[in-house]
């Protein structure tokens, strides 16, 4: 298997790359932070690199690069622990191209891609506990649509996004809707996150909703598919930083009259970052050249790299604090900051341990097959 990038996508990861280097360093994203966790200017400017569209086909006005490229930009926005959360824009893309109808594409999908609608996904309860099949948000048919009453929560930046994709039962039956955050009945309630970025708790009433697909399950199941793609992708990028900021450290930090980077078991450490850094690497291009596969393959591809993934982010986040002492923790310092998201993200779309029971339970029932 060819694991080489074509010659757009490493153009696509040089231009990301400057502009996290250049437009987005550490004491813009410090301000951001400490105004809410969210920049609509940011946005705009990864809009402006036409980063909107890379789910999105060409007839609906993206650029129809597809999931590898989706994978190259999140490494890179994570190396810059960017807060805005440009999975969402990936999880519409693929989601409204591939379930909603004419209508709906039209209306949104070109508006998704130029950066004028930001489409987030609002389907975590609070009894569910990252469970997909547990909804207990209504809908019914109204007029030329349907009314949608239901709670959402940790909906990514739902106080300033522009629409929610929501799961809600009708009849019984999980369906998937497009819900206006500006629609009658729709109440958003924002909040700041640990990794420093924006949530909000969402509630609808009685609020107008479009149907997007009646197999609402089917398509909630790869929508959260392609967020964890995203969010391993991401997760790599926060790893290699890290892991580069921790070096950094040690070839500094000196103790005995000596850099402590030339301490041997300090080095064996590292070697066993690095080593992580790679699984979590290999683990998340499996994630991503899976997202086309049969919905089976699909999911267990995808809580296979996400339990890789967890388990990565636990081992270099926890080392880097332990080898740089207190500083590592300290909201000044750089480290804490990647320390924060890579906790934030192993919980993202499910935890390890969520994921560790997810392919165990897959391996049963794919034994009881062939028993």
């Amino acid at each position: 298997m060819d694991f080489n990038f074509s010659e757009d996508q490493d153009q696509l990861r040089d231009a990301v790359r400057k502009w996290v280097d250049k437009g987005y360093d550490f004491e813009r994203r410090r301000g951001i932070e400490a105004k809410g966790g969210f920049s609509r200017e940011a946005w705009d400017e990864l809009a402006e690199l036409g980063l909107g569209g890379l789910y999105i086909s060409e007839d609906d006005g993206g650029l129809g690069m597809g999931p590898v490229a989706g994978m190259v930009v999140m490494e890179e926005l994570g190396r810059g622990i960017v807060l805005e959360p440009f999975a969402q824009t990936l999880i519409a893309g693929a989601v409204l191209g591939g379930y909603a109808d004419a209508a709906t594409k039209d209306n949104w999908l070109p508006r998704i891609a130029g950066g004028q609608a930001l489409v987030v996904l609002a389907y975590q309860e609070r009894k569910a506990r990252y469970r997909l099949d547990v909804c207990d948000a209504t809908a019914i048919k109204s007029g030329n649509g349907y009314s949608l009453t239901g709670a959402k929560s940790v909906v990514p930046v739902g106080d300033e996004a522009d629409a929610f994709l929501v799961p809600a039962k009708v009849d019984g039956k999980i369906a998937l809707f497009l819900v206006e955050r500006s629609a009658s009945g729709v109440e958003a309630r924002g909040y700041g996150t640990q990794d420093g970025g924006r949530a909000a708790e969402v509630v609808f009433d009685k609020a107008d909703a479009t149907l997007v697909t009646a197999d609402g399950l089917t398509a909630l199941e790869y929508a959260v598919d392609v967020g964890i793609a995203a969010t391993c992708a991401e997760a790599v990028g926060v790893l290699d930083k890290t892991l580069d900021v921790t070096i950094d450290y040690m070839n500094q930090r000196k103790q005995f009259g000596v850099v402590i980077a030339s301490f041997q078991a300090l080095r064996h450490r590292i070697a066993d970052m690095k080593m992580q850094l790679e699984l979590a690497r290999s683990m998340s291009y499996y994630a991503t050249l899976k997202l086309n596969a049969p919905a089976d393959e699909r999911r267990q591809a995808l809580a296979r790299a996400k339990y890789q993934l967890g388990t990565s982010m636990r081992y270099v986040a926890a080392n880097s604090v332990q080898l740089h002492g207190g500083i590592g923790v300290t909201d000044e310092y750089i480290g804490s900051h990647y320390f924060r998201k890579l906790t934030q993200l192993e919980l993202t779309f499910g935890d390890t341990l969520h994921h560790l029971g997810e392919v165990s339970a897959r391996m049963e029932d794919t034994a009881g097959v062939f028993a």
